[in-house]
């Protein structure tokens, strides 16, 4: 009988967690997600996690460097922004405030924190070289942020761990167990660095994204096929079916079958300031 109860109670406990929550459309993939826990709770958790970490890095000291994320960073935010008030999206990123840092790391790395707050390494410029390849980085970590990815894997880990943190978030006590959700799924200082890893998935569909959002902004989306050459020779012992990440090899060639689509978006010219959407693709509709 208590082994009957038990699975009762898991069962229910996980219809309830699946009837809650909302269902987002990713901008640009139009790919729908299952979200149970909302921007501010998202936010305000990665915010600490922020903090803490921002104050014990090193902010390089190279000033055009520094300049130079930042204005790479500044105008994809701006093509970002743009095309989504024109898609009539502008709530997707409506509690968004877009921060890029550049840290004295010698590691290839860059990532992202809900609601636009991203970190660059200084290890990872001498595989951009150039504010192009710059700027499909950042383009990825800003699709990270707009695909709310991160409140993705929270969601996954709710639903993954239903027992009792999901009945404390489901009778409203949420505050205990969705901060212990955002520890694991930001861990600073944990074994994988700074931020988990995100799944396969996501790491593709922010390629996807950040070409598109790279291309937007008036940077040429082809780049991408040598910058992630360049970084193919960082080296990593990890097969594939280990990793949370692509292989080199699959990535370029996703992103070589995506580059058609993403050079729709690109008009051979700067944009500075907005992003305004090329004619030929007036007539597609929101995703939303």
């Amino acid at each position: 009988m208590t082994k009957i109860r038990i699975s009762l109670f898991i069962m229910l406990t996980t219809l309830l967690l699946c009837s809650c929550g909302t269902t987002n459309i990713v901008p640009i993939s139009g790919r729908k997600q299952h979200l149970l826990v909302s921007d501010e709770q998202v936010m305000s958790l990665s915010n600490e996690q922020y903090q803490t970490y921002m104050k014990s890095a090193k902010p390089s000291t190279n000033l055009a460097n520094t300049a130079m994320v930042r204005r790479v960073g500044e105008r994809l935010a701006n093509a970002v922004e743009s095309y989504l008030i024109q898609h009539n999206e502008a709530s997707e990123i409506k509690n968004y405030k877009w921060v890029f840092n550049l840290v004295q790391d010698k590691e290839a790395n860059a990532f992202c924190m809900p609601g636009g707050k991203i970190v660059v390494y200084e290890g990872l410029l001498q595989y951009t070289q150039d504010e192009a390849s710059l700027a499909i980085v950042l383009g990825h970590e800003i699709a990270h942020a707009v695909a709310r990815h991160s409140a993705e894997r929270m969601s996954q880990q709710l639903k993954a761990q239903y027992g009792a943190q999901a009945l404390e978030l489901l009778l409203g006590n949420a505050s205990n167990s969705t901060k212990q959700i955002s520890q694991e799924v930001y861990g600073l200082g944990a074994q994988y660095g700074v931020m988990l890893p995100y799944s396969r998935s996501n790491e593709s569909e922010a390629d996807y994204m950040g070409l598109i959002f790279a291309a937007m902004a008036g940077y040429n989306p082809n780049v991408a096929i040598s910058f992630w050459q360049r970084m193919s020779k960082v080296g990593s012992s990890t097969p594939e079916f280990m990793s949370d990440h692509p292989s080199d090899v699959n990535r370029i060639s996703l992103i070589q079958k995506e580059m058609p689509e993403a050079l729709k978006y690109y008009t051979g010219n700067p944009v500075l300031g907005t992003f305004k959407v090329p004619n030929h693709l007036k007539s597609k509709t929101s995703n939303k």
